[in-house]
Parts: C-alpha cells; sequence; structure tokens
C-alpha cells in the first residue's frame, strides 16, 4: 500500500496545484496500511479504517478525502500499473457531510479587510469578489484567458475539467487594463510574485489569515469570497440559473444553498393567497 501511495503521489499528485493537499491526505492511510498487501486489503479492511478514523473524531469531509485519495490511487494501480483488479474503497460508502459553510464577507468588513492587505493579496481578493472564481482559477489564470475587448476571462483549468468563460465588470476590466499595461515578458500568469513565479495556495492561505486577524474578523477563509459573490447576486435579486452559470457549477442543487438570501423571490407566490381571499369575499 506504501509503494502504491508513493507512485500515485509522485506521478498524479505531483502535477496538481493542490499537491501538498494530497500529500497531508494520504498520511494517516499510510500510517494504517503502509505495509499491507494490495491483495490484502477488502472493503472491511477500508471500513475497518473509517471506524478507527471517526472514533478519533475526524470531521466526515475530512475522512471523505482520506478515502477519495485511496480511491484514486487504487484506480490508477488498476487501469494504468495493473497491480491489482479490484478497487476495495469503491464499494466502501463516504460518510454524510453536515459541514456546508455559509460564511460571506460583509461589506464593513470587506473595507476594514482590504485595508490591511498587501497590495498584491488586495488584487486577489477584488478579483474574486467580483468574478466568483477559485482560488486555484485565479492564480492559474493566463493572459491567453482574458479578452478585454469582450470583457471576458475564460478558465481552462476548472475544478470540473470544463472551461469556463465569464463577463467581467467594471471594476475587474479596469484592473486588468492597467495589468496589461506592466505585462511582464517572464511570465504569461496575470497575477504573479516578485519573481514572476506563480502563487501557491498555502502562501495566499497564509497571507490571508494574517489579514483576517489584523482586521479582527474571526472564521473566514479565501473560499468564502467566492460564497460572498453568489450570496451578494442572490441577495440583489439575481436568477440562480445565472449565479449557477458563473460559478461553474454542474447542477442547480449546488447553487440551491444560496436560495434563501433572497425570499422576495417567492414573494408572489404568497400574494396569490390574498387575491384569492378578496375573489371569495367578492363572490359572497
Amino acid at each position: 500500500f506504501k509503494e502504491m501511495m508513493g507512485k500515485y503521489l509522485d506521478e498524479y499528485a505531483s502535477k496538481k496545484v493542490s499537491e501538498k493537499s494530497f500529500r497531508g491526505y494520504s498520511k494517516k492511510p499510510i500510517s494504517y496500511l503502509g505495509d499491507c498487501a494490495l491483495s490484502e486489503i477488502t472493503p472491511k479492511t477500508i471500513n475497518e479504517y473509517k471506524v478507527k478514523r471517526r472514533n478519533e473524531g475526524i470531521r466526515p469531509a475530512t475522512l471523505n478525502r482520506e478515502l477519495a485519495t485511496m480511491k484514486r490511487a487504487f484506480n490508477l494501480a488498476i487501469r494504468e500499473w495493473e497491480w491489482v483488479k479490484e478497487n476495495p474503497v469503491a464499494r466502501v460508502s463516504m460518510e454524510e457531510e453536515n459541514n456546508r459553510r455559509d460564511r460571506w464577507l460583509t461589506g464593513e468588513e470587506e473595507e476594514r479587510l482590504l485595508k490591511v492587505c498587501p497590495e498584491w493579496l488586495r488584487e486577489l481578493m477584488i478579483f474574486a469578489l467580483n468574478t466568483g472564481m477559485r482560488l486555484g482559477e485565479i492564480i492559474f489564470l493566463e493572459w491567453k484567458g482574458v479578452d478585454l475587448f469582450r470583457k471576458t476571462v475564460t478558465i481552462f483549468k476548472s475544478k470540473n475539467k470544463e472551461p469556463r468563460t465569464i463577463p467581467i465588470n467594471e471594476t475587474v476590466f479596469e484592473m486588468l487594463k492597467g495589468k496589461v499595461k506592466v505585462k511582464s515578458i517572464k511570465t504569461n500568469l496575470v497575477f504573479y510574485t516578485e519573481v514572476h513565479t506563480m502563487y501557491s495556495l498555502t502562501n495566499v492561505d497564509r497571507a490571508f489569515r494574517i489579514a483576517t486577524e489584523k482586521a479582527k474578523i474571526e472564521n473566514l477563509k479565501f473560499h468564502d469570497l467566492r460564497h460572498t459573490f453568489a450570496t451578494r447576486l442572490v441577495q440583489l435579486g439575481k436568477d440562480l440559473y445565472k449565479v449557477q452559470r458563473l460559478l461553474g457549477h454542474k447542477t442547480p442543487a449546488m447553487t440551491q444553498r444560496y436560495a434563501h438570501h433572497y425570499p422576495e423571490s417567492l414573494r408572489d407566490a404568497v400574494e396569490v393567497l390574498d387575491k384569492l381571499v378578496t375573489n371569495q369575499s367578492q363572490l359572497e
């Protein structure tokens, strides 16, 4: 098992921007199952691992990420390396997750946070708040994906592995106009470090955490800026289908979580009852 996970991390995870996460989610499985022969690992073995981790107090979402990491490794071991014929993880159910966040940035919090951010982080924040793009999509963004004439940005590397083109508002348009004037010849990236390299997810998250502490803002992650983008659109009465397309969600169910932020969209349904009562009174 240890050999399989090592090969998986070297050949697959090392090519991903979230490599550190893959390695993190592999540590516990390797510590528990590392010396087991692959042929010895059965669905029962995986289920016993689940029970042990659950008893340790691990969150369902974290346990699911560990299971998913093992599942990917076994799939590669079947398809590409021909080490095994079955995937024992595929026959074990995932944990039910109930830790969905509903945190967004208020206008007052945004003002406080932007004041304490370094300029490079402020740019990433403003871009996220006005596009709803994930951090990974933003730091991967290249100028070939920017069309200032059409006022659009195209994400070629999305979480869903499908390209997505979204319109940009005036705030983002002006930011990109300014950045294109000082575009570096050393990189095609839109956002880059002082040495013209890509920002790392870890460094951005660390800088964001420090900024929130300075601004005295609690329980806020960079990914919550994406939630803020969606929440604000819904609060302004924008159609959930449009929000879904902008976020790149594959199904409406993923976007439905924001529906409660605009109860006014349901008002016409209950107002029908007023008309019904009025019409009945007139008939009587």
